[in-house]
């Protein structure tokens, strides 16, 4: 289905000390944006031991919640945990910036929940400027940092039980992406039926989940691919001999 985030607030703010920026954050953004042109029209993510280190479906217990203002963290009914691995946020926000279609494809069976963790989910989004707000201390001021919602990262969801190529072809058939202009990250190896038989890029990441080497891989492999299409490409030197 695709998913409509309007009635959504992702643009709340919040206010740091100073930039509070990550320099893990900030080493990613920097490969990401070495990496360049051309990327995926739509890149398609799993979600249990993808993007996250747990199954939603027998980890936590839902509802998922927010406390406080914490970023990139949701709590279950018994406190348990949920956050997105670390290299995942700056990621999500790269697709956002290049104006990359993003899918989540998950066959859990834990639906409504894998939903509430993207809701609940808020990262500071830092491709937006932060801006310097005055304190009552004329001395000191603070920056307040733009937050989006994970869920407003996401274009289109196929989260339910079934077959992946279920899913990606309803990602299709409401993207109208063709399939070679895709690439899915995913945790099981059995999944990797989306390349074989639609012509997806597929790319496997281990239960660690997705960082930024997977991703840039993945992007490389891809690239190759595209490139290897291109006419004249898989052409004999001899038959373009005889042309």
């Amino acid at each position: 289905m695709v998913f409509d985030d309007s009635d959504d607030d992702s643009s709340q703010q919040q206010q740091q000390p100073g930039n509070g920026t990550s320099s893990v954050d900030q080493g990613v953004s920097a490969r990401l944006a070495a990496l360049g042109d051309p990327l995926p029209r739509l890149v398609a993510f799993d979600l249990d031991y993808t993007l996250w280190p747990l199954w939603v479906d027998t980890h936590v217990s839902g509802p998922l919640k927010r406390r406080g203002e914490n970023i990139n963290k949701v709590h279950d009914v018994h406190g348990q945990p949920l956050s997105f691995f670390p290299h995942v946020p700056a990621i999500l926000l790269h697709l956002r910036k290049k104006g990359v279609v993003v899918a989540a494809a998950s066959r859990t069976s834990a639906p409504t929940v894998a939903r509430q963790a993207l809701n609940g989910l808020v990262l500071f989004d830092d491709e937006e400027p932060a801006a310097a707000v005055p304190t009552p201390r004329r001395s000191q001021t603070t920056t307040q940092r733009k937050t989006v919602k994970a869920m407003s990262l996401f274009n289109h969801l196929e989260i339910y039980p079934g077959s992946k190529l279920t899913h990606f072809q309803s990602i299709k058939a409401n993207t109208g992406v063709p399939y070679d202009e895709m690439v899915f990250f995913d945790d099981e190896s059995r999944n990797a039926e989306v390349g074989n038989r639609l012509g997806v890029h597929f790319h496997l990441v281990g239960h660690e989940g997705l960082d930024v080497n997977a991703f840039e891989t993945a992007v490389r492999q891809w690239r190759a691919k595209r490139k290897a299409r291109e006419p004249g490409q898989n052409s004999n030197p001899a038959d373009e001999l005889l042309r």
